[in-house]
């Protein structure tokens, strides 16, 4: 099930093109952000649902971020430069590209189908994935106060 996306903490709607078009690297880092806390939040619905008799677990669909992300970059191909450099074999959309979310193995008597172990495992994930993209935010901050002559 899909949880609708609320707004950032700007309130605003932020795209990953910044000015003329160009790609804006913090703005989509920023959407990342904002998707994984929106995940922990869910996942922390479903932990706290564990004994709640009918609760179906929920979770953000991951294929819903890469649209977006998706829709804010151009795709890049790689050309061949040289008569000497090979030539690339992987191809768009194949199997790695399709997640498909598997349905519950487990469900209590009482009809409740959250399994703690699973939703942990998912938070370990979206804490993990949340910390890289605040490093990779912070690297591309210093890159930029680099640039800006004031030191990294």
């Amino acid at each position: 099930m899909t949880v609708p996306r609320a707004s950032g903490p700007s309130g605003r709607h932020v795209t990953g093109r910044g000015m003329e078009g160009k790609f804006n690297i913090f703005a989509v880092l920023g959407k990342r952000l904002d998707w994984l806390s929106q995940r922990q939040r869910v996942l922390a619905e479903n932990v706290a649902n564990a004994d709640t008799p009918n609760y179906v677990p929920r979770d953000l669909d991951e294929a819903e971020f890469g649209r977006i992300l998706r829709s804010q970059l151009s795709p890049v191909d790689p050309k061949m430069t040289h008569a000497a450099h090979l030539r690339g074999t992987a191809q768009r959309g194949g199997p790695a590209n399709s997640v498909r979310q598997k349905d519950p193995y487990e469900t209590s008597p009482s009809g409740n189908a959250v399994i703690l172990e699973e939703q942990l495992i998912k938070v370990t994930k979206t804490q993990s994935d949340y910390q890289t993209i605040v490093n990779l935010y912070r690297k591309q901050m210093d890159m930029v106060r680099t640039a800006l002559g004031r030191g990294g």
